[in-house]
């Protein structure tokens, strides 16, 4: 039990930690040191807001005022009458609400910028993180987890410079004029209330702030489904898994469900609480109010006056009880949104880094070592030397390391031993962005952004003209197609290019990558969704493509490859033949037995 006591604490403690450590990180984005006029917005809400708690405070006086001089007790104000008064009451309380506006007015712009800014640190952050990540985070909870921290630093933002530190101005300022125009027995309830609803809510907001984090994990599971499927809508179809996945999707929601009613149900007992405690208080000071005026020590307007302070105390302590509550899950809502910012690269540029300088193009694996998990080894001392100007094919069968050796080449991970050379110079010399400028790749599945045919192809270059992307689409033989579709390039392509057949989406993706114009061309099983007609006129546009350049062709068709200058196989993460088409199947060894196997497939087929 002890032990359970002692772990519950230490919880605790770390997340208090957490939670300094978050409004520290948060802080720069309210207070941003490049931009002195945001600064001064800061400033000037402060003041307004300073501004309107003292108007608020003074406002009862007022108030007071006009009750005894219609009661005709007491000193009149100002010597003001009753209208009078009443009209001071009422213009403080505009001016009390102006000043609030004027606030927010100045303070939307530093909260704006502050979440952009975030969010764009956030986002670049998650590009820059490695493929390994990628491949292992769940994009659907990525998304919500991104979503949620933004808001909840909106939130933090506002009512961390807005809510907490005013609030308590404003209680501080209320128990001083309830000790001076009253006495001693007044604050003591007054300020009794405020500990023990303080103590409450922090107390009952501890409880559910770990009902909350429950809620969060469940809100992403379901999240995650949900998307998961959508994203495989057709493999979804061709199982006709609808009632698999809708029932996967409800066993989710419903464990969300469940957390959800705790919360809900959490939310209205604390809310119950406060309720009582703030009435009692209440009660206590008008029962000694209205005991004042019955001994003729108070007047009338002193008790309206207790009353309508008490009513000003209760508004900030309902409020800060509100603000506490979301504060602390806003807090568990960015605590994952900023582990995820701590999330270090896995792959990074030296601090030497420089551009890299390609001249012939000239690619050397030397005794390249890699494996994505320790005990699975991928590559194996792996050596290869391919000229400048050069096409090379790779071929081998499944989980040989082909495809690995583009990804090293591209750097989405590092060599565990070895090392691999463009021009003599190690890819983790020079800068990642230079070395994406330096090759250009076409995937096997190529993937395009839910937009226009002509976004697409343009995106292999910033900027590119129509007429340059047009020559892109005649040299990937799909610029005829295009212009046969009844909005030509503004064609929208659908999520994944879902719209567009394989052989399509393959040939936008070329396009795209002749539109770079690298010096460095990988082509994945650049050809492998295209029949054999369109594949043989992909084929010429390549080669010219790849005229003057270095080719990489990462193939698993082996009539695709039999005009490469050098053709090396793969077995098991090993290189065991290298050579010509002609010279290989002279050798009679595995990839004359490939290109057997494939040769009869062909022929059944």
């Amino acid at each position: 039990m002890a032990d359970q006591e002692k772990t519950a604490q230490q919880i605790a403690q770390e997340e208090r930690r957490s939670g300094k450590k978050i409004i520290r990180s948060v802080l720069p984005y309210l207070w941003p040191s490049d931009a002195p006029g945001l600064r001064l917005r800061v400033v000037v809400a402060l003041m307004a807001l300073v501004a309107a708690k003292v108007v608020a405070v003074f406002t009862p006086i007022f108030y007071k005022g006009a009750v005894d001089a219609l009661a005709g007790e007491g000193v009149p104000i100002l010597a003001l009458g009753a209208v009078g008064l009443t009209l001071a009451y009422g213009c403080n309380r505009l001016l009390a609400v102006m000043f609030e506006q004027l606030r927010d007015l100045l303070f939307a712009k530093v909260s704006q910028r502050a979440l952009r800014r975030l969010a764009m640190t956030t986002f670049r952050h998650i590009h820059a993180l490695s493929l390994r990540y990628h491949l292992t985070r769940r994009t659907g909870a990525l998304s919500r987890v991104m979503d949620r921290g933004v808001k909840g630093v909106a939130f933090l933002l506002r009512f961390m410079l807005f809510s907490i530190g005013p609030l308590f101005l404003e209680l501080v300022m209320i128990c001083t004029v309830l000790a001076v125009l009253f006495d001693w027995r007044f604050l003591l309830v007054v300020a009794g209330t405020m500990v023990i609803y303080v103590w409450f809510t922090l107390a009952v907001t501890e409880w559910r702030v770990r009902i909350r984090r429950v809620m969060n994990d469940r809100d992403n599971e379901a999240s995650q489904r949900a998307i998961d499927s959508l994203l495989n809508f057709e493999t979804v179809k061709y199982f006709g898994a609808e009632k698999r996945e809708a029932h996967r999707y409800d066993e989710a929601m419903a464990g969300y469900e469940v957390a959800a009613i705790k919360t809900a149900n959490s939310l209205a007992a604390i809310n119950f609480g406060q309720a009582f405690i703030i009435n009692a208080g209440l009660v206590a000071v008008m029962a000694m109010a209205a005991m004042g005026v019955s001994d003729g020590d108070l007047t009338v307007g002193d008790f309206v006056m207790v009353n309508a302070y008490m009513l000003q105390v209760i508004a900030p302590l309902n409020f800060l009880g509100f603000v506490y509550r979301e504060i602390r899950q806003s807090l568990v809502d960015m605590g994952q949104m900023f582990d995820l910012l701590e999330d270090a690269a896995e792959i990074r540029d030296a601090p030497d880094a420089k551009a890299i300088a390609v001249t012939a193009g000239r690619i050397e694996l030397d005794n390249v070592q890699f494996s994505y998990e320790p005990d699975r080894p991928i590559l194996k001392q792996v050596s290869l030397d391919v000229p400048g100007g050069h096409t090379v094919a790779i071929v081998g069968a499944s989980g040989s390391g082909k495809s690995t050796i583009g990804r090293l080449l591209f750097r989405f991970y590092d060599v565990a031993a070895g090392a691999l050379r463009i021009d003599g110079q190690d890819v983790r010399d020079v800068t990642q962005e230079s070395l994406h400028d330096a090759i250009g790749v076409v995937p096997q599945d190529t993937v395009l952004f839910n937009d226009t045919i002509r976004y697409n192809i343009g995106y292999g270059r910033s900027g590119a003209s129509q007429t340059e992307i047009e020559e892109a689409a005649k040299a990937a033989q799909i610029h005829d197609f295009i212009q046969s579709l009844p909005e030509g390039y503004g064609t929208m392509v659908g999520e994944r290019g879902l719209k567009l057949s394989g052989g399509e989406k393959q040939r936008v993706g070329i396009a795209r990558t002749l539109l770079k114009n690298p010096p460095i061309l990988l082509l994945d099983e650049a050809t492998s969704a295209l029949d054999t007609e369109t594949e043989q006129g992909i084929k010429e546009a390549l080669a010219r493509a790849g005229e003057g350049r270095t080719v990489i062709t990462i193939a698993h068709r082996l009539s695709t490859i039999a005009e490469a200058d050098r053709i090396v196989v793969l077995e098991q993460g090993q290189v065991v033949e290298q050579g010509t088409h002609s010279m290989l199947l002279e050798q009679q060894g595995r990839y004359a037995q490939l290109w057997a196997r494939q040769q009869a497939d062909e022929d059944v087929a």
